[in-house]
């Protein structure tokens, strides 16, 4: 694996660089939001910048550094509630909505996050403090860390699977209301002779898409807590 960013040793910048780090940092966050990581370079970002790009070198030698620093931006976004103001539980559910939130706002994610680890230090700053707030709640020794990373992971994977189905919709031409008639017209078609998959069809429809997503991920939230909430009870 190569080295990380994070642990190597940064150059200073000449004294007559105007450019920061800061600002190539937002810029590229902003092209990653409009075009996704297929849309960043380097070439294009020092245009963006209205820079060369050897100013860009000297604080970013390559693009996968580039993507390091704006992943970390991202967990800065993340809120995590103190255990003493929200109580473990309520902390984790705002910690949930939170990240599906940050997720969403950045579609781009999915696609990079777990191809390298998040030694930055935002990435640490949440990792020590979802720690603290997990930990509140009784869990011993190792289970704390598996209790952080279960939610992490659900949501996660919940957050992708809305960010591939608004790439769907994005990439289809149609509106959100025009794909899911579409896929809802397909999906009576293919399952005319199931009565169980028509009944849950029909609690689908009519629904508002963001609507069933948002309900789907508290309930799934809720059920996790539960389970969680058990493995301390013991």
């Amino acid at each position: 694996m190569k080295e990380s960013i994070w642990t190597r040793t940064r150059a200073a910048a000449p004294a007559r660089e105007t450019l920061s780090r800061e600002q190539i940092v937002q810029a590229a966050m902003e092209t990653l939001d409009a075009e996704g990581v297929a849309g960043l370079s380097m070439r294009k970002l020092a245009a963006k910048l209205g820079s060369g790009a050897t100013s860009l070198y000297w604080h970013v030698q390559t693009k996968d550094d580039l993507i390091d620093l704006v992943i970390d931006e991202t967990y800065g976004e993340v809120d995590v509630p103190e255990p003493e103001l929200a109580g473990w539980r309520s902390g984790a559910m705002l910690f949930g909505h939170s990240l599906r939130a940050m997720i969403l706002r950045h579609p781009w994610l999915p696609e990079v996050v777990y191809t390298r680890p998040s030694l930055g230090p935002n990435a640490t700053s949440l990792g020590s403090r979802g720690l603290v707030l997990f930990g509140a709640a009784g869990f011993a020794e190792r289970d704390v860390d598996f209790a952080m990373s279960s939610v992490m992971s659900y949501v996660f994977g919940t957050a992708n699977a809305e960010v591939a189905i608004r790439t769907a919709i994005q990439n289809s031409g149609q509106t959100t209301e025009e794909w899911v008639s579409d896929v809802l017209e397909q999906a009576r078609v293919a399952i005319a002779d199931d009565t169980e998959m028509q009944k849950s069809l029909r609690r689908r429809s009519n629904r508002d898409l963001a609507t069933m997503h948002n309900e789907a991920f508290v309930f799934g939230l809720d059920c996790l807590l539960d389970g969680l909430e058990t493995r301390v009870k013991k």
